[in-house]
């Protein structure tokens, strides 16, 4: 196996470009796991570290740009008032030495449906640039990012350069269901985030379908029952039938962490409770404005 470090990002594209095989290796926290445990031995590992901008975060036009080396605690501790969400998903990310060294961009190269941040991602609109050597970069909207299990929709040339996400706008949730408390695969996972300025929601659902996935018939029904402009307590039945169109929209499989109707059910629950989060907290903010 080829160990390829490059100089600077220019020559990581035009390594990438020319070994289209080898797999990009920053945080490691996946790619490391799968060779411990011989599950994967790549052609050649192609080493992100040298190429520092990674590792950089900036506003632009009120935008948060979120270079694909920025550490897991880095957004914790930096960015965790203006993308909550994505926050949250971050704290539930293995240990702290994992989080020193994860990465939202290894998360979104390897496209496991049971990614943390995933549903975070779906939820705040976030979009994807990568570059390739050849063409330059490209803007992918993560709607359109997760293709199948573990497969994302960058070309072989390319490599993912930041996330782009705005910044919350109302408030955000993030919520798991693990088979013990900390440092776990999720069974399920779920996202909710509020924008009370356009009267939309969105949502995103993790390890619960091929890939990471957001329940839009629930969105929509959200969306015109909210009591924005006059806000009050939810009725009890808004709850059960967002949890029950977010629980249809998954699409779940049978497995050793837990079974399709499991994961059905417990995700019924985390969005019943993820939306009674958000809302209280944008009740508080309404009343304190």
């Amino acid at each position: 196996m080829d160990f390829l470090r490059p100089d600077d990002w220019a020559d990581a594209l035009a390594l990438k470009a020319a070994h289209p095989d080898a797999t990009p290796i920053q945080g490691g926290t996946d790619v490391m796991v799968e060779l411990n445990f011989d599950k994967g031995r790549p052609v050649a590992l192609l080493d992100l570290n040298p190429c520092r901008e990674l590792f950089e975060h900036t506003e632009i036009d009120g935008r948060l740009r979120i270079g694909a080396g920025v550490p897991y605690t880095e957004l914790i501790n930096r960015l965790g008032d203006r993308l909550p969400g994505l926050a949250q998903a971050s704290r539930t990310v293995g240990s702290p030495q994992i989080r020193n060294r994860g990465t939202v961009g290894g998360n979104l190269g390897a496209a496991s449906p049971a990614g943390d941040t995933h549903p975070a991602l779906l939820a705040g609109d976030a979009v994807i640039e990568v570059e390739s050597a050849a063409r330059g970069a490209r803007m992918i909207p993560i709607d359109e990012f997760y293709v199948w299990v573990k497969k994302n929709a960058l070309e072989s040339d390319e490599l993912i350069r930041a996330i782009w996400l705005p910044p919350a706008e109302g408030p955000q949730y993030f919520s798991k269901v693990g088979t013990r408390n900390a440092m776990v695969i999720a069974v399920c996972s779920f996202a909710v985030a509020l924008y009370p300025g356009a009267g939309t929601v969105r949502t995103g659902i993790g390890s619960a379908g091929p890939t990471p996935l957001r329940a839009v018939p629930a969105e929509e029904f959200l969306a015109a029952e909210l009591p924005w402009h006059d806000p009050a307590p939810l009725p009890e039945r808004v709850l059960r039938e967002f949890g029950a169109l977010v629980s249809a929209a998954a699409k779940p499989i049978d497995d050793v962490r837990g079974t399709a109707d499991y994961r059905k059910h417990a995700l019924s629950v985390l969005a019943r409770r993820t939306l009674g989060w958000a809302w209280t907290d944008y009740l508080a903010e309404r009343k304190a404005a």
